[in-house]
């Protein structure tokens, strides 16, 4: 489990793709508090430290994370926003982040203003009855609190605060960038409740 604080912005410093998984190396001086077998939220994706050294890591990445994920479209040199599991004895700062991104975003404007960024970004239609107005969403691995929400275009209005520009990588986003999005889980088992209690199959 994570929180959404973006703890660094590593950079991928190798990609080796094969035929039904890939493996990157990231570089961050995160390593130092990892160990293999270790969770890392690599841009909100779960992923396990299959190799540690004083630089940085190594991770398994299945077909399938890189087919449904933002992580099949990195590259050497991309900045990745990072964060080690949650511990149970520390603050709980953003929200429950599981690492199971729901589906791709698709940054629609990235502006910037006095004091934060303006976000705007489009969701998958489907996961639009998940999000409410002030409530929290993942972009990248970023816990953020939604602003505005318009239906109509699936899209939904974040403020990005300095702090935040400065320790992601959503500062880098610009217009047709994807992100990956985690919605937040508990309205996902709010429905799933509602659904077997009213005799729905889902």
């Amino acid at each position: 489990m994570f929180t959404g604080l973006i703890q660094d912005c590593g950079v991928i410093t190798s990609i080796e793709r094969k035929t039904e998984s890939a493996i990157f190396e990231v570089k961050t001086p995160l390593a130092a508090q990892l160990s293999q077998g270790d969770s890392m939220s690599v841009n909100g994706v779960c992923l396990t430290a299959i190799e540690v050294n004083q630089s940085g890591f190594r991770a398994d990445v299945m077909v399938q994370t890189l087919r449904l994920s933002s992580l099949g479209s990195l590259e050497v040199g991309s900045a990745v926003n990072l964060e080690l599991a949650a511990r149970a004895d520390s603050r709980l700062g953003g929200h429950i982040v599981q690492g199971h991104v729901d589906g791709i975003a698709r940054v629609k404007s990235n502006e910037p203003g006095e004091k934060w960024n303006k976000f705007v970004v489009e969701v998958p239609q489907l996961l639009t009855k998940y999000i409410v107005n002030q409530g929290s969403i993942a972009l990248d691995g970023v816990s953020l609190t939604v602003g505005e929400i318009d239906d109509t275009k699936s899209e939904i209005t974040v403020w990005l605060i300095p702090e935040t520009l400065e320790k992601t990588n959503l500062s880098e986003k610009s217009a047709g960038d994807i992100l990956n999005i985690e919605v937040d889980v508990l309205a996902k088992y709010v429905e799933r409740l509602l659904n077997r209690t009213q005799g729905g199959n889902t």
